[in-house]
């Protein structure tokens, strides 16, 4: 039986999982959040992309189910739409992976408009949809963001050193 390993540590993973929930939930001038980046979205898409046999659905779910407990939403809201977005990563990692950053930004940015659409369509299910199509803006500023967000999580994920058992 072979024994696999991994250079990033869990703890890697979880800090950075921990900072996207920090940022999300920042208070931000009131100008400015049409245009939040969905910093959890961008975390979960690039761990499933980068690690899919360690970070995946579950890890979406239960991550989504925390972000609704942060926000105040339905239970299960972001859960559902953060699943969907993981999901459908994981079938498509071994393509995006090989992608150049401007391609992979825009396959970003076709989940994250899958994200959103599924939010906005519980939230018009349970009567409380967004008003305004400004709530859209937000993709715009997670495909600019995705560059930056894998090259940093990349060069973490890099100078860890690998253990030896």
């Amino acid at each position: 039986m072979s024994r696999h390993h991994y250079n990033t540590p869990y703890g890697l993973i979880f800090i950075s999982l921990f900072v996207a929930l920090l940022l999300e939930v920042l208070p931000m001038p009131v100008w400015s959040q049409w245009f939040r980046p969905d910093w959890v979205a961008l975390v979960v898409l690039y761990w499933v992309l980068t690690l899919p046999e360690r970070i995946s659905v579950g890890v979406a779910w239960i991550i989504g189910l925390v972000l609704d407990g942060l926000n105040g939403t339905l239970l299960g809201e972001h859960a559902l739409a953060l699943t969907v977005i993981a999901f459908l990563m994981s079938k498509w990692h071994r393509q995006v992976k090989n992608f150049p950053v401007w391609q992979s930004a825009l396959v970003i940015g076709i989940l994250i408009t899958i994200y959103k659409v599924l939010i906005w369509a519980i939230q018009g299910l349970i009567g409380q949809p967004p008003n305004s199509y400004a709530y859209l803006f937000s993709i715009l500023t997670s495909m600019l963001l995705w560059p930056w967000v894998q090259a940093v999580l990349t060069v973490r994920q890099t100078r860890v050193p690998l253990r030896t058992p």
